[in-house]
């Protein structure tokens, strides 16, 4: 078997595993779901269940991935010795590798959309009046030219390894990522609107906390901010020290991650009240606060567009924040199939990256050609049906398929007195019954 990485130190681990929850949704999707479900009412509820639910299925993943030190599929095939539970394995692994590659080939494309956003402003401050006019309009060529440049890019860092690619990229990327974030919010507070953005944001709605719309959007939300499900957070943790206290990182990673979300609400929200300032339609027809791909690629720019030279420096800013947010995510999804390649297969890393990352760029080429038949149904048989049913499946390998002694012996690395902790006393027991159960009613209320 091929030399494994391993992450050097504690830090690396924890900016890598971030990046890995913190994409897109964090930065569209949460703000706009927290003011949609009573503000304030909504980040208590998420807040809850990020602990109680997301962190529990982490600690899932982690365990078992530094307890096999292998990729998703050897891992899960090899945690318990009959031939049911390895056939088993190999099924659930396989399911998750899939995943990870369909999620990476529409992910790719949307990474590209964020690339080509950055790349406009930058144009027409360099007054390449017809480049910026192409990266702004939707074609063909576009998307497959910048989706390409993203693939590289991720390729190029996977194919470096571990800690000279995954914790070092990560290392430079995340801090660049929060202090962007900061900057932006910092302006955006000093703009007519913001602080109906906030109030919005963070009064809380009290009414709103029994009502279970909200309670399953606020679930959802925990479940998916940190990428569960598809075997990304088990391979990181195939990467880890026996010196490492798994609790511990696994409950800094949740922090960091629903960190990133609060703070990305503090920019989006009031954002959008000062587009709604300038007088740009910041709701949808039904009423709703316009959310997801209408808010970053219609409000959003408008607002910069109504700024002048100030907003395109802002767009700049803006759509580098999220090309790093895309690009962190995209490293830990490429990760998933190279794993396989190199400790499966014997291929070396980089030739492994390439091809892998050359599969799912054309799988993503078929998506941008045929976007309107399949795009919408790729990106729903993965993250509402994939990614749920798997989260299930590793949490009942790590509560089932490995002993109690196991258990606590794989814990206890890194953190001797686990025995008589209160996570040792809860967490067996909750990733055998509790979180499978909750994952699964999420999974089951969303079809309805």
């Amino acid at each position: 078997m091929a030399e494994r990485g391993q992450f050097s130190s504690k830090i690396g681990f924890l900016l890598a595993a971030t990046g890995s929850a913190v994409g897109l949704g964090n930065i569209w999707g949460f703000p706009t779901q927290a003011a949609s479900n009573g503000g304030a009412a909504f980040l208590l509820v998420y807040l809850i269940l990020a602990f109680v639910l997301a962190y529990p299925a982490l600690m899932a993943e982690l365990t078992i991935g530094r307890h096999a030190r292998a990729n998703v599929v050897t891992a899960l095939a090899q945690l318990h010795p009959s031939a049911l539970m390895h056939k088993a394995g190999l099924a659930v692994g396989v399911g998750a590798l899939s995943v990870a590659v369909f999620i990476l080939s529409f992910y790719a494309i949307v990474t590209g959309w964020m690339l080509a956003e950055f790349l406009s402003p930058a144009a027409q401050l360099l007054q390449l009046h017809k480049t910026a006019h192409w990266l702004d309009a939707q074609s063909f060529s576009r998307n497959l030219l910048m989706c390409a440049v993203m693939s590289g890019l991720t390729i190029t860092i996977i194919a470096r390894g571990v800690e000279k690619g995954i914790e070092a990229w990560s290392t430079r990327l995340m801090p660049a990522l929060f202090l962007i974030l900061l900057g932006m919010i910092g302006y955006v507070f000093t703009q007519p609107g913001a602080t109906d953005g906030l109030r919005v944001y963070l009064v809380p709605d009290l009414s709103r906390l029994s009502d279970p719309g909200l309670i399953l959007s606020a679930m959802g939300q925990a479940f998916f901010s940190l990428s569960l499900g598809v075997g990304t957070m088990l391979i990181y943790g195939s990467y880890l020290r026996d010196t490492d206290n798994l609790p511990r990182m696994g409950a800094s990673v949740t922090l960091l991650d629903t960190g990133f979300a609060f703070t990305a609400g503090l920019l989006i929200l009031p954002a959008i009240y000062v587009a709604q300032a300038q007088g740009i339609t910041v709701f949808n027809s039904d009423g709703a606060l316009m959310a997801g791909p209408d808010l970053i690629f219609q409000v959003l720019p408008a607002l910069f567009d109504s700024m002048g030279t100030a907003g395109s420096w802002l767009a700049l800013a803006f759509f580098a924040l999220m090309s790093i947010a895309a690009l962190t995510s995209a490293i830990s999804l490429l990760e998933v199939p190279v794993s396989v390649a190199v400790e499966r297969w014997g291929i070396n890393r980089p030739l492994a990256a390439c091809l892998s990352g050359a599969v799912i760029f054309m799988i993503s080429g078929i998506i941008i050609a045929q976007h309107d038949k399949i795009f919408s149904a790729v990106i729903t048989l993965t993250t509402e049906y994939g990614q749920p049913l798997l989260g299930v499946a590793l949490c009942l390998f790590a509560g089932w398929a490995l002993h109690r002694d196991q258990l606590l012996k794989e814990l206890r690395k890194g953190n001797p007195n686990l025995e008589s902790s209160f996570f040792w006393r809860i967490w067996p027991f909750y990733v055998k019954f509790i979180c499978p159960l909750l994952i699964l009613t999420t999974f089951v209320q969303s079809l309805r």
